[in-house]
């Protein structure tokens, strides 16, 4: 069984193998196209117009949490159920992971979506507007017991007579009352 930072590094580095241009075979090293249901990912990266989207993962305790960007046009937004191809890229990527961690460590790893997805659409003028979703995961297997708990003190006893000590006294030429 592995341990959280075990499988934290494993779920990072399913990340990191989603990089521009991975889904081709020849642009890999082990010669393995690995897909991550991306935008980009249609055509070759090299001679075809890019579609700019791309996510990364963020750990906050036992969750994981994903977060997609992308280029899209305003008409997108309009058509119609935006909100659900927003999710399934979302649960695509989630997908992606689990099967690259299984890849690299020889064991599955649970994702239990928490809650709703937050997306939020942007534009900067009435052509370039983007998408920015994230949604949260608990990561199966965590142990968060020590990882949420607040801190102990630190404050030793050396450095409490210390500060005792250092009372402020009034220098001699203070005549203030």
């Amino acid at each position: 069984m592995a341990t959280t930072l075990e499988i934290i590094q494993g779920l990072a580095q399913a990340a990191s193998r989603a990089y521009d241009g991975a889904h081709m075979e020849n642009y890999n090293d082990d010669g393995r196209a690995r897909i991550a249901k991306l935008q980009r990912e249609e055509g070759d990266p090299i001679l075809d117009r890019r579609v700019m989207d791309g996510f990364k993962v963020r750990f906050s305790g036992p969750n994981l949490i994903i977060s997609y960007q992308s280029e899209i046009k305003l008409k997108e937004v309009y058509a119609g159920k935006f909100e659900e191809e927003i999710n399934r890229r979302i649960n695509e990527i989630k997908k992606f992971l689990q099967k690259e961690y299984k890849a690299i460590k020889g064991e599955s790893v649970t994702l239990t979506k928490q809650g709703e997805s937050d997306i939020l659409v942007q534009s900067s003028s009435r052509i370039h507007s983007w998408v920015q979703a994230q949604c949260t995961y608990k990561i199966g297997k965590v142990n968060a017991d020590g990882i949420l708990q607040p801190s102990e003190p630190t404050v030793r006893d050396i450095t409490k007579k210390f500060l005792e000590q250092a009372k402020a006294k009034k220098p001699r030429n203070v005549t203030r009352k």
